[in-house]
């Protein structure tokens, strides 16, 4: 039976496997391990015994990567779980960005009180006239689970869809509707798209994609869209060129105090994933991969070890190592194994970056002995005895 915690409360999860304290985050120093939302654990005490932390969403700036690889701890998320969530915002960007729904709003708001609204309405109603999405072009950055269901919905409504992405994967190229049009140079969708929108991961290869220099070849009628994370675009140049007319509007998930109030921008206070449907999507997806590592020793969705599954176990035991990602390792594991009479019927290695995880079913039972030998060699960063 394994200790688990929850270091943020998560709406609607009827798991039986959390804390009831919510506010103890110290409680992390005593579990196996932690379900997180947002809570911030950089400076957080981790505990020798804590095997994973999976975060309910897929974002990890919360989470200290490496200081978690360096102590065998792996870190999970949950790609795609709130994908649904986050498109539905996008098209709704689209439409008060294209219509000034927004304005329309505040205006009612601000004359409620006059008996006449309605007849007044029919004469101010020109002021806040907009534009039609359907057979504009939108061009998507980035398809992965949000940038296809957001491509495929637009294509839906009418629109002509461009798409960006020189590293996607099977999958998602599965799940993209054959009407996108697939794009090798992205300037092409700077200079030809009404609407721009960005879904790719924040690195230092895409911090600021959205550059002045790109914001250059856009059309003055350009409507940029960030749901993403707000620093991979430079909002600096976005107002500069809302205010000189250069784009129309720029719609951000991401409040700041740079975009905030500023001419042409519409700016939401981080709702993409605000559903209750992305919560329940997230936590569920994070306890079932959290689970399947506690229990199968299993990889699936971490952010620090690669990927790694060979299903469940019928063999007569299971064996799990995290280790870095030098040369020698495997035969070292193997040939103590060996010495200690332990045959391996199935194997399987990953690598990813400097770190790599080994998972090893075996035809008798491994003994703390052997066990505590794997963890000596040099490198070696955990070692768990699954079965």
């Amino acid at each position: 039976m394994y200790n688990y915690t929850c270091l943020n409360p998560i709406a609607g999860v009827g798991l039986n496997l959390f804390s009831d304290d919510y506010s103890k985050v110290e409680d992390i120093k005593d579990a196996d391990a932690a379900l997180v939302r947002s809570a911030a654990m950089h400076d957080m005490e981790l505990g020798d015994n804590v095997l994973a932390v999976a975060r309910a969403g897929a974002g990890v700036n919360n989470i200290p990567l490496d200081k978690c690889a360096e102590k065998g701890i792996v870190v999970f998320n949950t790609p795609g779980a709130n994908a649904n969530g986050v498109k539905e915002l996008v098209i709704a960007g689209m439409l008060y960005a294209s219509r000034d729904i927004v304005g329309g709003i505040d205006w009612c708001l601000a004359n409620q009180s006059d008996e006449n609204i309605a007849k007044v309405a029919e004469k101010q109603k020109k002021n806040f006239a907009g534009t039609e999405i359907s057979g504009k072009k939108l061009g998507v950055i980035g398809l992965g689970a949000i940038g296809v269901l957001v491509a495929n919905a637009a294509e839906h409504l009418g629109m002509e869809v461009y798409g960006y992405d020189p590293y996607i994967s099977v999958n998602a190229a599965w799940n993209l509707s054959g009407k996108v049009k697939h794009i090798s140079n992205v300037e092409d969708i700077y200079k030809e798209c009404d609407f721009i929108t960005i879904h790719v991961p924040l690195l230092d290869s895409t911090k600021k994609m959205i550059s002045a220099d790109a914001i250059a070849m856009m059309k003055p009628t350009a409507i940029i869209l960030n749901f993403a994370r707000d620093l991979l675009v430079d909002e600096e140049a976005v107002v500069d060129a809302l205010a000189a007319g250069k784009i129309k509007k720029y719609v951000s998930d991401f409040p700041n105090t740079t975009t905030v109030g500023a001419k042409g921008c519409i700016v939401t206070p981080h709702l993409g994933a605000s559903t209750a449907e992305s919560e329940d999507n997230c936590a569920i997806m994070a306890v079932r991969e959290i689970r399947d590592y506690l229990e199968n020793g299993n990889i699936v969705h971490s952010v620090n070890f690669p990927d790694c599954s060979m299903g469940g176990c019928s063999a007569a035991g299971r064996i799990g190592i995290l280790h870095k990602n030098v040369k020698g390792m495997i035969g070292q594991i193997t040939t103590i194994l060996g010495s200690d009479d332990v045959n391996v019927s199935d194997l399987m290695n990953k690598g990813k970056g400097e770190y790599a995880y080994s998972l090893l079913d075996v035809d008798s039972p491994v003994s703390d002995a052997t066990a505590d030998k794997i963890k000596a060699i040099d490198g070696v960063l955990r070692v768990r005895i699954i079965k």
